[in-house]
């Protein structure tokens, strides 16, 4: 077919991406081939596509689209998560809408309506990963409520609790007062509040004297068990062991010691208040206290309740904890024990979705002992047997994973995996698959499930073998087990990463995957965090419908730079579709003067020069490729592949055989053309598999190709060398007609002084070229004559074109001259600046950046004139 005049992205996508998809292509029949396999990150079943998702997808499909030219059986797992939260908010929300709410309806029957409102609303995100051409198995797609999927996840619940490595226990977690469930640190968001800090006296009971703390959460004294001291701070060592009578409930707590308590910071003691604070948990617990006896006062919804002992006044319970707080300030201010109050900002926890206050809060969950499982985890990062990538992150998995604490999974939700346990009515648990094996335990007793449901993380962590059919589908595990690949976000390193090592090594024996590349986060053009209250976030379906998926991808591919997080500038992404429109016109003048596509996998046979150095250069591409892709050099093999394309082949060789295109240069050209499209198909996948149609009748599509062989027999060093004298010599006239504003049109004389035997034949041979790409009228060893001229360097010759009468020279000297002076003079300005301590100190990092990027400009350009100026002998 002929290739339209205008490249048009939105024309070839959705129909190539139809096509692959319909025939099957994202897994063709390999089972002899060399398995390779990596799961998709799931996104959330209620999530749309963003920038995070677009960069740690088309980084995947690279790798798969690239695994699959290889000829191996490429399995790219797709699927989402149930996103427990997530997913019944959005349902609650429909129901108020309606003006109904969740406790209208029995649980199965809310459960039915999540799942109907997942059969009409849940695959928004997969349509958008298609549209970023993800071609992932979805013929096999995955989610993790699904029957399959929910029976692994029960059995590694129940083997974990049989193996004592899963446990009901009393601790503190994040509770989110909104949602009435416990909350992951993931889900947790920390905001800067200007807060009080206030300072109590609190009475010493002998009636001796006081002893002064400070708080933050004045409401929390109401449950205060101790107060602390650091162990050498000698101020308080008298008090050590005496008890404090408490203001407004009159609750004796000893005066202890313990290192949390710091003598630099405020009074030096602490008040302790273990059942509402993470750091006064453990110092609790050091001092003797068990959980069942550390005193609750807050409900679910963060109401103030009575304590145990029964010492709170009436008149406080029932109120809203921030209504607690105005009141119990003004009864000890009432009692003259409020001492002072200071205006401090304070690192407060809020939940990402209900947006209310989180409350470190005391209550019976579902824990997984961590550290237990930690340690395999960590040792196959130490001895290499995972891959970190970039290194530089091993450093943070084993700083978590040597400090990690139990995890707590369950979650006081109606939507999830409910948790596989029934109690009979003395509280005891029974741990089985299904009901009729915790009555089997239980004997008679009268059974009640569990209301909880689990983590969606702890499904997610079972995701690299519970995808792959197990424990049922051992084949399948056998062959796609460990993964090869997972390509994830650093930021959930802790959250998803370490706990799929974990459970992967416990259950399977084996890593989950060979390689962990860990991206950076995707900012702004100025390097600022997007978020939506910046008003600068980049909606990636935007830039599709702007610039095509093409031009995204490769943007987010070259720009990917390992351990560096990415400034996406929307001028970058226009910039590789102009890269993209290239490629089509240099497809458009191939197949205008008869160059098709290549009916031979080895490089055709070549006699003349340029052929035999385009041949030499694609190979040496396809090698430097090879090396990046095998190190997860993104970027490297980006910026490689467009090199190639845009100067060797397009700028060079496109334009070096212009007129002379005989059946051995399109022979050449085609075979070129085809492994261009070929190494660039994984990362621009349409315009590729257009194009690759385009250009003649094909017995497969593009997707289903060969990836090249890099052939270092096709390397000819003697047409390199040639070629790349051609270029310099090419380059140098052109910089020099430009610098000296030399008329386009005029052709000169080319004269030669001291040149090699060697140069003196490629003169001949390459006459032609230099005279179109240089415009070069004649070339003359003869002296050049007198008058202004220009001269270039290139190895052992001097190159000289005479200007007299073409340009003035006196005023070119001049124009010269002054534009060097106005380059030196800012260059030198902003140096000075550079220099300034207080600028480095000040400014702003853009700033200092800009001001480093102009400095190297002004510095480049005051030495490119300079050369000019000298040129003119």
């Amino acid at each position: 077919m002929t290739i339209d005049k205008t490249f048009d992205p939105a024309a070839i996508e959705a129909r190539w991406y139809a096509h692959w998809e319909a025939e099957g292509r994202f897994r063709p029949d390999r089972p002899e081939a060399e398995p390779f396999t990596i799961v998709i990150p799931p996104p959330n079943v209620t999530g749309s596509l963003h920038i995070g998702h677009a960069l740690d997808n088309t980084l995947q499909d690279i790798l798969i689209r690239h695994a699959r030219l290889k000829g191996k059986d490429a399995l790219w797992v797709v699927g989402t998560d149930h996103a427990g939260i997530a997913t019944q908010m959005v349902v609650e929300r429909q129901l108020n809408a309606k003006g109904e709410k969740r406790t209208d309806f029995s649980r199965e029957a809310f459960v039915d309506k999540v799942w109907e409102w997942k059969a009409e609303s849940g695959g928004q995100i997969t349509r958008q990963l298609r549209r970023l051409g993800a071609s992932c198995d979805w013929a096999n797609e995955r989610f993790t409520m699904d029957e399959g999927f929910s029976r692994a996840v029960i059995k590694v619940f129940v083997d974990l609790h049989a193996q004592g490595l899963l446990y009901r226990d009393k601790r503190l977690v994040n509770w989110d007062p909104g949602l009435g469930t416990a909350i992951s640190d993931l889900e947790v968001e920390t905001r800067e509040i200007n807060g009080k800090f206030w300072h109590f006296r609190y009475p010493l009971a002998d009636g001796s004297g006081h002893i002064s703390v400070a708080t933050t959460r004045p409401e929390t004294m109401l449950a205060d068990m101790a107060v602390a001291v650091n162990p050498a701070d000698d101020r308080y060592a008298a008090l050590v062991g005496k008890q404090i009578r408490l203001p407004i409930t009159g609750r004796l707590i000893a005066i202890v010691t313990d290192e949390h308590a710091d003598p630099e910071l405020g009074s030096g003691a602490v008040k302790i208040t273990p059942g509402h604070d993470f750091n006064d948990f453990e110092v609790g617990r050091r001092a003797g206290f068990k959980a069942g006896e550390m005193l609750n006062m807050l409900d679910a919804k963060a109401v103030v309740c009575q304590t145990a002992d029964g010492l709170i006044p009436a008149d406080l319970v029932g109120l809203d904890r921030f209504e607690a707080r105005k009141r119990v300030v003004d009864l000890i201010e009432a009692e003259g024990l409020l001492e002072k109050v200071e205006d401090r900002v304070i690192q407060t926890p809020y939940g990402d979705r209900s947006g209310v206050v989180i409350e470190p809060w005391l209550t019976d969950q579902w824990y997984v002992d961590a550290k237990a499982l930690a340690g395999p985890a960590i040792e196959a990062v130490r001895s290499g047997d995972i891959r970190v990538v970039p290194e530089t992150w091993k450093k943070t998995w084993y700083n978590w994973l040597e400090n990690i604490q139990p995890w707590c999974v369950s979650r006081q939700l109606w939507w999830g995996h409910r948790i596989p346990a029934w109690y009979d009515e003395d509280g005891n648990a029974y741990v089985a698959e299904d009901e009729a094996g915790a009555q089997a335990q239980a004997g008679n007793r009268r059974l009640t499930r569990d209301e909880d449901v689990l983590d969606t993380w702890f499904s997610s962590a079972l995701w690299p073998f519970g995808t792959l059919g197990w424990p049922d589908d051992e084949a399948m595990v056998r062959r796609h087990y460990p993964n090869d690949v997972l390509i994830s976000g650093f930021d959930i390193l802790f959250f998803w990463d370490a706990r799929m090592a974990m459970q992967g090594l416990h259950f399977m024996g084996e890593k989950p995957w060979k390689t962990l590349y860990l991206h950076g986060l995707v900012r702004d053009a100025t390097g600022a965090k997007m978020s939506k209250s910046k008003g600068n976030t980049v909606d990636p379906l935007g830039l599709i419908d702007q610039f095509g998926a093409d031009a995204l991808r490769f943007t987010l591919a070259a720009m990917e730079s390992q351990g560096r997080d990415i400034k996406l500038d929307e001028k970058r992404v226009e910039g590789y579709r102009n890269f993209a429109t290239k490629l089509w016109n240099a497809a458009r003048f191939a197949q205008a003067n008869g160059i098709g596509a290549s009916t031979a996998l080895e490089p055709p046979a070549a006699e003349q020069v340029v052929n035999r150095w385009i041949l030499a250069e694609t190979i040496k591409t396809i090698q430097a490729l090879d090396l990046a892709l095998a190190d997860l050099r993104f970027d490297e093999a980006a910026n490689t592949i467009y090199q190639f394309v845009w100067a060797t082949f397009c700028d060079w060789y496109l334009e070096l055989i212009k007129g002379q295109i005989d059946d051995e240069t399109k022979a050449v050209a085609g075979w070129v053309l085809d492994q261009i499209l070929v190494i660039l198909h994984p990362f621009m996948p349409f315009i590729t598999e257009e194009l690759w149609h385009a250009l003649g009748d094909r017995p497969y599509d593009l997707i289903l190709a060969k990836w090249p062989m890099a052939d270092a027999r096709a390397i000819d060093p003697a047409a390199a060398a040639e070629i790349d004298w051609l270029v310099r010599l090419i380059d140098g006239i052109r910089a020099a007609r430009a610098e000296l504003q030399v008329p386009p049109g005029a052709k000169l004389p080319l004269h030669v002084r001291d040149a090699g035997l060697d140069t003196a034949v490629r003169l001949g041979a390459q006459a032609a070229a230099l005279a179109r790409l240089a415009r070069v009228s004649i070339i003359t060893t003869d002296d050049a004559p007198p008058g202004g001229a220009a001269q270039i360097v290139v190895d052992e010759a001097t190159y000289v074109l005479p200007l007299e009468g073409v340009i003035d020279i006196a005023a070119e000297r001049a124009r010269l001259g002054k534009a060097i002076a106005q380059a030196e003079k800012e260059r030198d300005a902003l140096a000075r600046r550079l220099d300034s301590p207080g600028f480095a100190e000040k400014a702003k990092p853009e700033a200092v950046a800009k001001a480093r990027a102009d400095h190297a400009e002004r510095s480049a350009e005051a030495e490119r004139l300079g050369a000019a100026l000298a040129r003119l002998a």
